[in-house]
């Protein structure tokens, strides 16, 4: 057995962040890079998470491939589009996380009742074991009671939802730890 002599690596924090409706405005089943348009708030918001020194993963339902209404390269072609602008913005995503899976999809390959899917916590776990990230340490940022709900089974340490333009219910501001207008209102809320 080999030992390192650096010691045991330490494990990192991230903010694990929903991409519509949070980053980027929810125009249902967006998927055309000419229809993308960052919300208020995000890029700042992103660009603080990240001089805190959080690894910024975005986790992110996508249930119009498995629909039919657009295609896995489409959704890529998007993903590498607004990873080209924050880019450009200084912000560097680690990693993106995506569910295209329905358990009654359109499409028989992405029919799955799957671990991915929000509220299920799949996608973050599959980034925390890549990136060694502490999901204690961690906090999650989503605009649906699935999210918070999706961070809370995987451990994460702080769940908050930010108002999207959807109805939030009682029992989903119950459900975070807090509620702000938009991602850069919560971010301003972190200690450091």
């Amino acid at each position: 057995m080999a030992v390192s002599m650096d010691g045991p690596q330490l494990r990192r924090k991230a903010a694990f962040v929903d991409r519509d409706g949070v980053i980027i405005v929810d125009s249902g089943f967006l998927h055309r890079v000419e229809d993308l348009v960052f919300l208020h708030g995000a890029i700042e918001g992103l660009q603080r998470l990240q001089a805190g020194g959080y690894l910024l993963v975005v986790i992110t339902n996508q249930s119009g491939i498995a629909r039919g209404l657009y295609t896995e390269a489409d959704y890529l072609r998007l993903t590498a589009y607004m990873q080209q602008r924050l880019l450009a913005a200084g912000v560097q995503l680690s990693a993106v996380e995506y569910c295209p899976h329905l358990p009654d999809a359109a499409i028989a390959r992405y029919r799955l009742d799957c671990d991915c899917r929000k509220p299920r916590p799949g996608m973050l776990e599959r980034a925390a074991a890549a990136l060694n990230i502490d999901l204690s340490a961690s906090i999650l940022v989503g605009d649906r009671a699935t999210d918070i709900q999706a961070g809370r089974s995987a451990g994460v340490g702080r769940c908050w939802l930010v108002r999207s333009g959807l109805p939030l219910s009682q029992s989903d501001i119950e459900l975070a730890d807090a509620v702000f207008d938009d991602l850069a209102a919560c971010v301003r809320q972190l200690p450091g």
